[in-house]
């Protein structure tokens, strides 16, 4: 006898995909829904207004502009949109363990080597201290309040400055602390180091210190960097 077949779930369209982000944007974060307006709004009134001025009473060209800014309105809702779902999906797990390697896993830039994989964990706190190579060189990244990380991070730059004695070590902080770097604010830090590295360098630098890593660290409970993935619009 043969078996029944299921037939399996399709995915969500992009229509649906796009409205079901919006849905929790706009949940979670009470301010999105103004940004987005404005994004819409702004260039479309623009593109009205340079209509009216630039058309000489061209019905057709007045169209043109109207369409224009509409166009541009719904594209900076788009990248407006996909901005603040990003913020609002981190703000979820804020302050949770693990939570650093979730962002280098899902939203590291392009020219940055990172993992979700911590370099060194306190398994009684949970804190850990997280590593991203680029052009600036090695960043250290701790999670956790700076009094309980501090010695992690000093004991990591030690040993990357005995392999790697001319790579620059730099260091973030995510954690409590009033100073702390947001999680949605880690790319936009790693950007501000000064680049000293070639892109070659960053792949000998990154298989170097993997190469030496040794036994990989588990990743700190609390967090499954698998499911807090913002959601991204296909």
């Amino acid at each position: 006898m043969a078996r029944e077949t299921r037939p399996t779930p399709k995915e969500p369209g992009r229509v649906k995909q796009l409205w079901q982000v919006f849905q929790m944007t706009r949940r979670l974060d009470k301010q999105a829904i103004w940004w987005m307006l404005a994004a819409v709004l702004v260039p479309l009134v623009v593109g009205i207004v340079l209509g009216i001025v630039l058309s000489d009473g061209n019905v057709f060209s007045i169209i043109l502009w109207v369409i224009s800014g509409l166009l541009l309105g719904l594209l900076l809702f788009l990248v407006v949109l996909g901005r603040r779902a990003e913020r609002a999906a981190y703000a979820q797990i804020e302050g949770q363990a693990g939570a650093v390697g979730a962002v280098l896993r899902s939203s590291l830039k392009r020219g940055w080597r990172g993992s979700e994989m911590p370099v060194a964990v306190n398994p009684k706190t949970q804190d850990a201290v997280y590593r991203a190579v680029g052009r600036p060189g090695v960043v250290l990244i701790a999670e956790g309040p700076k009094t309980r990380t501090s010695r992690m991070l000093e004991d990591e730059k030690r040993k990357i400055a005995r392999i790697l004695p001319n790579v620059p070590v730099n260091s973030l902080q995510v954690g409590p602390d009033k100073e702390s770097t947001k999680l949605h604010d880690i790319n936009r830090r790693l950007g501000k180091f000064k680049s000293t590295l070639s892109k070659a360098e960053v792949v000998a630098v990154s298989n170097r210190l993997s190469s030496l890593a040794g036994n990989k660290l588990p990743i700190p409970k609390g967090v499954d960097p698998l499911k807090v993935r913002p959601q991204r619009m296909r």
